[in-house]
């Protein structure tokens, strides 16, 4: 079955079509519509031309409808639209279970040259996505050719905001066809979009006055650092603390592959700054998950609380956003599972004393809330997270958490990704014009094309800022 999606896509463009009057198009729609619905997928092989059935076998064409069929259900409904290149009808067809646009060219002998099946999208859509969760051609074939590559069961969740208003879009690969879902409230792991929520808990502490950005981590824990070594908020927040990606004692070999980061806890971080710890390239920016864990852990140590309920009292609870913790326990909603690189389910990460770097699970419509709220100019604690630190180079300057790219845009863009072993997520916004794109999926990050979700963010991004 695989590639059968692709069959159908490019038989639209590659096949030289007649002109067609509608009431042809008509008898040969309704009879197509008749054969599906009454499971007679050899009638409609029947009605292909000899370019259809040479490119889709009977086999294959009694696969790709039966899939169709358990995934949609029945039509119920069918709507003409137009002729689109003067070519093929275009139809509004309603399934049992979701809304498509179905295709159809018909040669002079009335028989299918050119078929394609794929989600409806309402014209003159184009800046107005408020309550609608409508998207642009534009960007529905952005979406589907970032996707493709990835394996079945892939589900992705995105909220598009335009002029501060917010609209959502998901799809789900199945028995290699792409489906349009409703998963705004679904739940994914975020992976290392979680340090741009420990930074905004840095900023609160530092609006508070409770802590200074320069301050060293020493002076509030009471562990000994080796060799009396000086690490500040600042260049942990900003990847310049010289601390490397992770703990020289925390051995990925040696852990739970499926779940590495669980059994890491507050005594090894311990130990490791005791009597391991080591910096290199001091100064220098050098991405680093063990240094925002340790801001997590450290305002969890000076406000005498956990890391979960810092951010449910600080963040969560005030931007509304009601399905988001670090404790898997704590999900309440449709948790979607992450998968491997060959779309088997996997467990999920539980980051104990490390779930600074990484360790939230959320929704777009939580994360949507939260990046709404970065264009409100007067939230001093958000503001203070975009704020430049640290100029990395001529394309990326760092804030507290927040990349900040100079690059794409003739305004700046506040961006960070986030992977584990089964998600991969990406998140942007440009606070001067109020746009922003939310990325959540179950794509692993170490899947080949796992940049796919980086390329989509910021493509789907750039179609924001088009007249």
């Amino acid at each position: 079955m695989k590639n059968i999606l692709l069959i159908f896509l490019t038989l639209i463009v590659n096949i030289s079509f007649a002109q067609t009057e509608e009431p042809e198009n008509k008898i040969v729609t309704n009879n197509f519509v008749k054969n599906y619905n009454n499971n007679d997928y050899k009638a409609i092989f029947s009605m292909f031309a000899d370019v259809m059935q040479n490119t889709l076998p009977e086999d294959k064409t009694n696969e790709y409808f039966s899939n169709l069929k358990t995934e949609v259900g029945n039509i119920t409904n069918i709507e003409f639209l137009k002729y689109e290149n003067g070519s093929y009808a275009s139809y509004k067809t309603d399934f049992e279970r979701t809304v498509f646009t179905l295709y159809i060219s018909i040669d002079k002998n009335s028989k299918i040259n050119g078929l394609l099946i794929k989600p409806y999208i309402e014209e003159n859509v184009t800046n107005n996505l408020s309550e609608n969760n409508l998207i642009t051609k534009n960007q529905s074939e952005i979406i589907f050719d970032k996707i493709k590559p990835f394996p079945n069961n892939t589900q992705i969740s995105i909220a598009i905001i335009k002029d501060g208003k917010v609209g959502y879009y998901g799809v789900k690969k199945s028995k290699d066809t792409i489906f349009s879902i409703e998963n705004r409230k679904s739940i994914f792991e975020i992976g290392s979009i979680s340090k741009v929520f420990t930074s905004t808990l840095l900023a609160n502490f530092v609006i508070n006055k409770k802590i200074k950005l320069n301050d060293n981590i020493n002076d509030y824990l009471k562990i000994p650092f080796k060799n009396n070594t000086k690490v500040s908020f600042i260049n942990l927040a900003n990847h310049t603390s010289g601390l490397p990606r992770l703990p020289s004692n925390l051995d990925l070999t040696k852990t739970n592959p499926e779940n590495p980061y669980k059994e890491y806890k507050e005594k090894n971080l311990e130990e490791y700054l005791a009597k391991y710890l080591e910096l290199s390239n001091k100064g220098a920016y050098q991405y680093s998950n063990l240094g925002v864990g340790l801001i997590g852990y450290t305002l969890s140590e000076i406000e005498k609380s956990t890391y979960e309920n810092l951010l449910q009292n600080k963040i969560f609870s005030k931007y509304n956003m009601q399905n988001s913790t670090t404790d898997i326990k704590n999900v309440k909603g449709n948790l979607v599972k992450g998968l491997n690189n060959e779309g088997k389910e996997i467990p999920n990460w539980e980051f104990s004393v490390l779930a600074g770097a990484g360790g939230i699970l959320s929704t777009v419509e939580d994360l949507s809330k939260f990046a709404i709220a970065q264009f409100d100019c007067s939230n001093k604690e958000l503001k203070l997270t975009r704020k430049k630190t640290f100029e990395v180079n001529e394309n990326m300057d760092v804030g507290l958490g927040w990349h900040i790219l100079k690059s794409q845009s003739k305004n700046l863009w506040y961006w960070h990704s986030g992977g584990t072993g089964g998600y991969s997520s990406s998140m942007v916004i440009d606070t001067k014009i109020k746009n922003g794109i939310v990325i959540l999926s179950n794509v692993s990050a170490f899947n080949p094309n796992m940049r796919n979700i980086d390329k989509l963010c910021f493509e789907l991004m750039k179609t924001l800022e088009e007249k």
